[in-house]
């Protein structure tokens, strides 16, 4: 494969819908100090991304401690299946964890039960961050949730398929885009140009890459803003795309993950996908000549679309604040950190875990991730918004209008607000 090799293991973010009335308590779920010991206590709960993640956070505990004995780190690790049922009860019985890795923090935050990024970092910490991540993590311009891992979107190129087509430039722009796919799906024998997976299963991803590459975006926390007219005329372009057959046939009944196995078998010449499609392919299909480059946007751009996962630092009893920010920043420290990303092959969300790094497997994704754009997640209305893209943007492939497709999944939003 050319410019990749081993990449992130198909690690898992965690889609949690997470209860958003929960009540505080003054109860702490590892309670507020080992008095016996004349130290504090606090209880870490963490899902597994693989093999590796108890061993990874043994070790950091076991060093962690090390250094500042009179905090005792107890390690709860459960799987991304269990992980929703187990955080939902200890909070609602007042046992929430003192420090949880999560997707979801904003219900959290409503009900008050989170310390703010700026009172469990020091200043140094907090500046590490990506600043699009940091962004991310916040609400109404106050940051909660602390940004641990991440991964992003980029372009997967057959160039062998480009090659047969008599293509000899990877697209930049939409319309370069365009001209070479409909080029190499006239090579014929079931291969197409680009895969655009409009189905159920992340119908909202590919809309959001188009939508973003045209300086779009779907709101914010306060409101859900998906017809604009640059949406509209990024959508418009998706449809186009459909229309010149450059893209496989029906989008709007093709899934992401089937799509993406098409591709790895060599049969799409363009497509977008995430790291763990770099592992798959090595797996499944090594002789495939593969080539990563930026997204395709309507004029050249930089962009990506952005998932994130957070660590979150809930109050309490309120009396650990200090030794959550000790365990904080020697957790985000750059060796620390790096190690830890390294380790479980997923993408650094600060500034000198990037640096350090210096991975060239990584390179496209690494140098995407400050273009990052994220999805509305802390605005309540975005779960149904997302929903009616799973289910309505794919008619734009049956004769609807883009404006017409956008303006119902708006209608939906707005009933959801």
């Amino acid at each position: 494969m050319r410019n990749t090799r081993r990449m992130l293991r198909a690690g898992r973010f965690g889609a949690i819908a997470l209860s958003m009335g929960l009540v505080a308590s003054a109860c702490g779920f590892g309670g507020a100090s080992d008095e016996a010991g004349g130290g504090t206590t606090l209880d870490l709960l963490v899902p597994s991304y693989s093999d590796a993640t108890k061993s990874l956070w043994d070790g950091i505990i076991k060093d962690f401690t090390a250094e500042n004995p009179d905090i005792d780190v107890k390690l709860d690790v459960q799987s991304w299946d269990n992980i929703n049922d187990v955080v939902r009860t200890k909070v609602q019985a007042g046992e929430a964890p003192d420090i949880l890795n999560i997707d979801a923090f904003a219900g959290f935050a409503g009900d008050d039960l989170l310390y703010q990024a700026s009172e469990v970092l020091s200043e140094q910490t907090a500046a590490d961050f990506l600043p699009a991540f940091a962004e991310n993590a916040s609400i109404d311009g106050t940051q909660y949730g602390l940004p641990l891992i991440a991964s992003a979107r980029t372009l997967f190129v057959n160039r062998s398929l480009m090659e047969q087509a008599g293509v000899t430039k990877i697209p930049e722009t939409w319309q370069e885009l365009l001209d070479a796919s409909k080029k190499i799906s006239a090579l014929g024998g079931g291969i197409s140009g680009y895969g655009m997976p409009l189905g159920s299963e992340e119908a909202q991803a590919e809309t959001s890459i188009w939508a973003f590459g045209n300086g779009a975006n779907w709101g914010d926390s306060g409101k859900i803003t998906v017809n604009t007219p640059e949406a509209v005329e990024a959508v418009e372009f998706m449809k186009t795309m459909i229309d010149e057959k450059a893209t496989q046939p029906n989008p709007g009944a093709t899934d992401r993950t089937p799509l993406i196995n098409v591709f790895v078998q060599g049969k799409i010449g363009f497509i977008e996908a995430l790291p763990p499609t770099v592992a798959q392919i090595e797996q499944e299909n090594p002789e495939l000549d593969l080539e990563l480059a930026p997204i395709p946007t309507a004029d050249g751009s930089p962009v990506t679309l952005g998932v994130a996962d957070h660590l979150m630092a809930f109050k309490n009893d309120g009396d650990k604040q200090e030794a959550i920010t000790t365990f904080l920043d020697y957790f985000y420290s750059t060796e620390v950190y790096t190690n830890f990303v390294k380790t479980e092959n997923f993408l650094p969300v600060t500034t000198s875990a990037s640096e350090k790094l210096d991975n060239p497997d990584l390179q496209v994704f690494l140098d995407a991730l400050p273009e990052a754009q994220f999805y509305p997640s802390t605005n309540p209305a975005w779960s149904a918004t997302q929903g009616a893209f799973q289910t309505l943007v794919g008619q734009i492939g049956q004769g609807k209008s883009a404006d017409e497709v956008l303006s119902a999944i708006q209608a939906k939003a707005d009933a959801a607000a």
